[in-house]
């Protein structure tokens, strides 16, 4: 069966006797939300209220509005009668995901491609340039921060309400998972020139090199996945791999400047997926 990403601690407000003291919601909010991020407080560690209030010096007020921001942003979750808990993802929640990423994000990045041409492709720019800085700096929280924020552009500026919601229904999965993916690399920077030849290829409007590079790159960070797949298989009677990460995917159709998609034909793939243009967005004219 799948295992979580990361092992859990039985309580966990000792390890942040080494943090920095603040008071103000905020404060104990970027504390706590580092913390996790980095791997400090371990996936399934239960967050005493009392321990780390005494850790960190402050009343139980800023820690609970603290938490209660965590718990939106998904990174804890609220057990009744039991406490609060760092929130863990399994490699096999991840992989799922990133099948059906694999179709859609080129897509997203297909229809994205007038913005990324235009008006947004400084925000790209400069998404890239965060994610390198971070990178340097060994900043795990600013790099998960600027990998998602790279990533949820192309869904963003796609325009198609069902793209945002799958993406916002990822984002918290994602960014407990990038906690363990971003620091298993042996070299970090390797981040963020992959997500430089990501940019390249979206702007270029290369939605194959796009997938193709995708696909590499969630290859390389599933192999958690790939190993607990035989498993899987034998108790459910799932394919022994990440199907849709090792066979072809459909290729989506590329639409570039003065060109119009291809006609759709009555299938639900990426490939041949209905032309779809924001309503914010002109027609193209020949």
């Amino acid at each position: 069966m799948s295992q979580p990403l990361r092992s859990g601690a039985t309580a966990v407000a000792p390890e942040l006797s080494r943090l920095e003291r603040t008071t103000t919601p905020e404060g104990v909010y970027l504390i706590l939300r580092r913390a996790i991020l980095d791997g400090t407080l371990p996936g399934g560690g239960q967050l005493r209220e009392r321990e780390i209030a005494a850790e960190l010096e402050v009343s139980r007020s800023p820690l609970r509005e603290a938490l209660s921001r965590l718990e939106e942003e998904g990174l804890i979750v609220k057990v009744p009668f039991r406490g609060a808990f760092v929130a863990e993802v399994s490699a096999e929640e991840v992989a799922e995901i990133a099948s059906v990423r694999v179709l859609v994000e080129p897509y997203a990045a297909q229809l994205a491609l007038d913005a990324l041409r235009g008006t947004a492709r400084q925000r790209l720019t400069e998404t890239v340039e965060e994610l390198r800085r971070a990178t340097e700096a060994r900043d795990i929280p600013a790099s998960i921060d600027a990998h998602l924020e790279f990533h949820g552009l192309f869904y963003e500026l796609s325009g198609h309400g069902a793209l945002r919601s799958l993406w916002k229904g990822w984002e918290s999965k994602l960014r407990l998972y990038y906690t363990a993916d971003h620091a298993s690399y042996a070299d970090v920077h390797d981040i963020a020139v992959e997500h430089e030849r990501l940019a390249a290829v979206a702007v270029a409007g290369d939605v194959e090199a796009f997938r193709e590079e995708l696909t590499r790159h969630f290859r390389i960070a599933l192999g958690a996945y790939a190993t607990d797949a035989p498993q899987r298989a034998q108790v459910t009677g799932a394919p022994s791999g990440p199907v849709a990460l090792t066979q072809p995917a459909p290729r989506p159709v590329l639409v570039g400047e003065g060109a119009r998609a291809e006609a759709p034909t009555p299938s639900f793939s990426a490939h041949n997926a209905p032309a779809y243009r924001p309503a914010d967005q002109p027609e193209r004219t020949q």
